[in-house]
């Protein structure tokens, strides 16, 4: 779409889908696809960490591929697929991944479980029988200030588990 400018600034409307639901909203050029998430289309399950694309907080997936919302700009998501954590459950019930990550307590206050979360889910939606290696080097972008890495790793294994068996 065209962009227009008003009051100085360069705004686009975008067109999007975003867990499954079709939403236009009208951006800023400059926007990043995090501040439009939480600040325009109010999912607030990704949350601002580094600002720098290195901490994972901020995780969402365009087109089933984490990303980094902090340094994506919006408009670079026009016409794609976008899921939030908010995306993830089905009537009421948790995808096995969430499921797992409540299960084995593989947080502690949550900052980054959300972007761990949906980085899990890519992994296991490309192969649902990771190693334990494999596991280790997908989650690389992801980080826990809170050390919760032991229980991370057991749910993401009880996860791969879960989408091995059918498990929803």
């Amino acid at each position: 779409m065209r962009p227009e400018t008003r009051s100085g600034l360069t705004t686009q409307k975008l067109r999007l889908q975003i867990n499954g639901e079709h939403r236009s909203v009208e951006v800023e050029t400059d926007e990043t696809l995090l501040s439009v998430l939480r600040d325009k289309l109010k999912l607030y399950g990704n949350r601002r960490g580094c600002g720098i694309g290195y901490c994972g907080a901020c995780t969402v997936l365009v087109d089933n591929k984490p990303v980094s919302s902090c340094i994506m700009l919006a408009v670079q998501v026009e016409g794609k697929r976008l899921t939030t954590v908010e995306g993830l459950s089905r009537d009421g019930e948790l995808h096995p991944v969430q499921q797992a990550f409540l299960d084995h307590s593989a947080f502690q206050c949550s900052y980054c479980t959300p972007g761990f979360i949906l980085t899990t889910k890519a992994m296991l939606d490309e192969d649902p029988s990771p190693s334990r290696e494999e596991i280790r080097e997908y989650l690389v972008g992801n980080l826990c200030r809170c050390g919760s890495y032991y229980n991370i790793m057991e749910a993401v294994e009880d996860a791969a588990a879960r989408i091995r068996e059918g498990v929803r």
